[in-house]
C-alpha cells in the first residue's frame, strides 16, 4: 500500500483551494501570543487529515495541561489521522513535556521532530533526506521507531576542490543537460569538470519523491508543503 502523503496547508489555502487534496495537514496551529494555550485550531477538517502544531511563537510560560486539554477536545471532535509536533526550537522544556504527555493523552497517533523524540512515545518526524545519502542509511538510526518523513523537491550543488566539498542549496534551478538518474538516491544529477573543481548538482523532483515513497520501507507517513507539491504527488492511497 502506498505511504499516505499529507499536504500541509495554511488556513488561507484550506479556505480557498477547491478541490482540497485527498489528505491534508492543517499547519496553522501555534502557541498563543497572548495566553497559555494554543491559537488557530481548526474548526473543521476533512476525513483523513492531520494537525500540525508548530513552535514559531515561543512557548514561554504556556501551560502543558491546558494545551493537552485543548488538543484532546479537538481530536475527539474532529478525529484526525494524527498530530504532528513540528518543533524547530531546540532545548525547550515545554516541547519535551508535550512530546512525553500527548501520546498517552490523545486517541490518535502523535509524531515529533527528532530533537524531542528520544524520550517520548511519539513517532519520529525526520527532515527531508539529504540528496547524497541513501534513504536506508538516513533512517537507520531510528529503525526501531515509527518514522514520519518530511518530503520536498530539492536541488543542491556539491563543489569538490582540493580543500574539500562545499554544499549549496539552489532555488528554482533547472539542471543543464546531460541529466543522469541516480536510482539509489531517488534523484537525478549533472556533473561539470572545471579547472580546479568538480561540480555535482543533484536534484530531487516530485517524480523522484513519488518513486522514493513507492519503494521505501520503514516510513509510515509523509508530509510535504502544498505550496511545493500541489495536488498530484502520489496515486490514490486507497
Amino acid at each position: 500500500m502506498p505511504i499516505p502523503c499529507y499536504l500541509a496547508m495554511t488556513a488561507a489555502e484550506f479556505a480557498n483551494v477547491d478541490p482540497l487534496p485527498e489528505k491534508i495537514a492543517w499547519m496553522a496551529c501555534h502557541f498563543s501570543c497572548y495566553g497559555t494555550g494554543l491559537s488557530n485550531l481548526p474548526s473543521i477538517l476533512p476525513e483523513g487529515s492531520i494537525i500540525i502544531l508548530n513552535d514559531r511563537t515561543p512557548p514561554d510560560r504556556h501551560d502543558p495541561q491546558r494545551i493537552t486539554a485543548q488538543l484532546l477536545e479537538l481530536v475527539t471532535e474532529l478525529k484526525p489521522d494524527g498530530l504532528l509536533l513540528d518543533f524547530q526550537r531546540r532545548g525547550i522544556d515545554l516541547n519535551r513535556q508535550l512530546a512525553q504527555m500527548l501520546p498517552n493523552a490523545l486517541p490518535c497517533p502523535v509524531g515529533v521532530t527528532a530533537e524531542y523524540a528520544d524520550d517520548s512515545g511519539c513517532a519520529v518526524f525526520l527532515e527531508p533526506p539529504p540528496l547524497h545519502i541513501t534513504l536506508n542509511d538516513y533512517i537507520t538510526p531510528w529503525a526501531e521507531r515509527e518514522i514520519w518523513l518530511e518530503i520536498a523537491p530539492q536541488t543542491f550543488t556539491y563543489t569538490v576542490t582540493e580543500k574539500g566539498c562545499n554544499i549549496e542549496e539552489q532555488e528554482n534551478f533547472s539542471l543543464p543537460e546531460p541529466v543522469f538518474p541516480e536510482n539509489s538516491l531517488f534523484c537525478r544529477y549533472h556533473t561539470e569538470l572545471l579547472e580546479d573543481a568538480a561540480v555535482f548538482t543533484l536534484q530531487r523532483t516530485r517524480e523522484d519523491l513519488t518513486a522514493m515513497l513507492e519503494n521505501s520501507s520503514g516510513i509510515t507517513r509523509a508530509v510535504g508543503l502544498y505550496q511545493q507539491l500541489g495536488n498530484a504527488l502520489l496515486p490514490e492511497t486507497e
